[in-house]
């Protein structure tokens, strides 16, 4: 199968992490968040080079056609003044009015679309990224902040190309093209001009560049907000039962609040660009209308001259004033660029392993595999230690519990056999190799595991099944539900595979949550299945069914079953028991029975033993 990657980026959406992968390119994550300045814009130009080479043509060319208007304005009159036919010069100057309209109008079309193409290329960069993060980002990061940043801080990205970037570009053609004939028509007019247009730039230029600063604290309280939100939608039902709506509400408007005081201090700071820009543009025509008129009056200069100059001004200050507006929409846009740059330049998942072995050295995917803790030791990042010289082996072909006290570590050995932390001491291996020499994904096709918490998701009940099996066809999907007892799903509606679960699978209850787990879990065949509390939400007559399941699968597959219910795994071929991160027995059940208290405690509590 031909995968996007191989492909190379769509037309017109920027490379995936061209940062990362262009030559010699910087480790990124090596140090704290950089601000972002122009040069972090240029990857995200780089797939839209032609369109953007082209609006600058467009762009040249509008300012030439605009500059050229004052020329003529004065030919024109300066022919009334003299009898001189000016029927041509009027045609010529009304085709340049009409031509830097169309050019603006098509260069403006070609910004929006680039942006919008920046916007859908650096969304689809972050999410991929996001998707590639280690499992410890997602522990320490609230989720609503990264759904901030894929949503808000991206679309700001849309001014900077337009609004921003290429005006302040455009701005500085027509400045240098209007100076440069005001200069020309009347150096001393121009020099009182520039000295007061000079101050009031200066002084909005020095005013905007407190905005990229507050602006990233703006977004830093929208993505607060976000996550308040996202957590109150999350937990709707819980918090309707605990009647806390009225406290959550709370939460969220002071974030909402946060979020708006931030963004007042923005809105003060550009807010005062405005005035300025337009005190510097009233004043620069008065003065010129006044100082002009007075040289018209002493005969220094025509009529014609005062005209053309006016309309070089309005072609200097307006521009100017844009090109204010613009650099201070350019600062806000590149500190939304820096918290995406945050993000992305964390690294992901796998990026700091140690030389990884070839694949073949994984066993066959048919084929069940051994596991081997071998001393291991593990603590969560800024956490204390968790487990504590761990050491047994899971035979391959056989069925492993896990059992012991909450907080044993038993699901965190899971963890680590999926590579989702790495181990802080000794080693997990896969048939003798140690699984940091092997690559994740070549591993984790071997690997079935079912969360404790069994997440579907969003969409149809096929979607969620061909997660792990894209292949699959619906008689093999069909059968993986009869499996773990879930045939009546498909019967509910005429839809059948295309039945909707719901958000977080709301629409199946906990037992057919846990079940439609496992079965896309069993669909994916793989050698090694990890699962963890299995049966946790089923009532006896699911368990059973699910047991005949696992039965069935067992004898081509490895099995580690993480459980509190004993009788799930009373006929386990073996039973590790854990406490305080350490294996304190490992036997059958009639063995643990009769040598491990701990056992027989857990066993005598659960009625299995008298």
């Amino acid at each position: 199968m031909t995968t996007a990657a191989a492909r190379g980026p769509e037309p017109g959406v920027v490379d995936p992490d061209p940062v990362a992968s262009a030559p010699g390119a910087p480790v990124r994550g090596a140090g704290p968040a950089r601000p972002a300045g122009l040069a972090a814009l240029l990857p995200y130009l780089r797939a839209h080079r032609g369109t953007l080479a082209v609006v600058g043509a467009l762009s040249l060319a509008g300012a030439g056609a605009s500059l050229a208007q004052p020329l003529l304005t004065r030919a024109v009159l300066d022919g009334l003044t003299t009898d001189r036919p000016v029927t041509g010069l009027v045609s010529v100057l009304v085709a340049l009015v009409v031509l830097g309209a169309a050019l603006g109008g098509l260069r403006d079309y070609l910004l929006q679309r680039t942006a919008e193409g920046v916007v859908l290329g650096t969304r689809r960069r972050l999410a991929a990224h996001l998707l590639r993060l280690p499992v410890a980002e997602y522990d320490r990061r609230r989720t609503g902040d990264l759904l901030s940043r894929v949503g808000a801080d991206t679309t700001l990205l849309r001014a900077v190309v337009t609004s921003g970037l290429f005006e302040t570009v455009t701005g500085a053609v027509m400045v240098v093209g209007a100076a440069t004939a005001m200069a020309l028509l009347d150096p001393v007019l121009f020099g009182v001009t520039l000295l007061g247009v000079a101050a009031g730039v200066g002084f909005a230029v020095t005013v905007a560049r407190r905005v990229r600063r507050l602006s990233r604290a703006a977004q830093e309280r929208v993505g607060e907000m976000t996550s308040a939100v996202e957590r109150s939608i999350s937990g709707a039902r819980t918090i309707r039962a605990a009647r806390a709506e009225h406290r959550e509400a709370a939460v969220v408007s002071a974030s909402a609040e946060s979020a708006y005081a931030a963004g007042l201090r923005v809105a003060r700071v550009q807010a005062v660009v405005g005035p300025v820009s337009a005190v510097t543009i009233q004043g620069a025509f008065l003065l010129v209308l006044g100082l002009g008129g007075a040289r018209v009056a002493a005969g220094a200069i025509s009529v014609g001259d005062l005209v053309a100059f006016v309309m070089f001004l309005f072609f200097l200050v307006l521009p100017l004033g844009q090109a204010v507006h613009a650099y201070t929409q350019l600062q806000t846009g590149l500190g939304a660029l820096q918290r995406i740059e945050e993000v992305l330049d964390v690294p992901v998942e796998g990026a700091d392993d140690r030389a990884t072995g070839p694949a073949a050295a994984l066993p066959p995917a048919g084929r069940p595999a051994r596991i081997e803790f071998d001393r291991v030791g593990f603590g969560y990042p800024g956490g204390p230690p968790v487990l504590h010289e761990v050491s047994f082996t899971v035979p391959a072909g056989t069925r492993t519990a896990l059992v012991g006290p909450s907080g044993a570590g038993k699901s965190t050995l899971l963890a680590l056999v999926e590579r989702f932390y790495e181990v802080t001491a000794g080693a997990v291996r896969l048939d003798g190799v140690d699984l940091r020499d092997l690559p994740r994904e070549a591993l984790r096709a071997r690997l079935g595991y079912v969360e404790q918490e069994a997440p579907v998701l969003a969409g149809t009940l096929r979607e969620n099944l061909l997660i792990g099996a894209p292949e699959a066809t619906d008689a093999a999907l069909l059968t993986a539900l009869d499996q773990v007892n879930l045939g009546h799903l498909v019967e509910r509606t005429a839809d059948g595979l295309d039945v909707q679960v719901g958000e977080g699978g709301v629409l199946l209850s906990g037992g057919e949550r846990q079940r439609l787990a496992i079965a896309r879990a069993l669909l994916a065949g793989p050698p090694v299945l990890l699962l963890d509390e299995p049966t946790s939400n089923l009532d006896a007559r699911n368990e059973a069914a699910l047991r005949r399941a696992i039965d069935a699968v067992a004898v081509r597959r490895t099995l580690v079953i993480v459980a509190h219910r004993l009788a799930t795994v009373v006929d386990a071929d073996q039973i590790v028991v854990l406490d305080g991160g350490r294996v304190v027995a490992v036997g059958s059940h009639h063995e643990l029975t009769a040598t491990s208290p701990l056992y027989r405690e857990l066993a005598a509590h659960q009625l299995l033993v008298s």
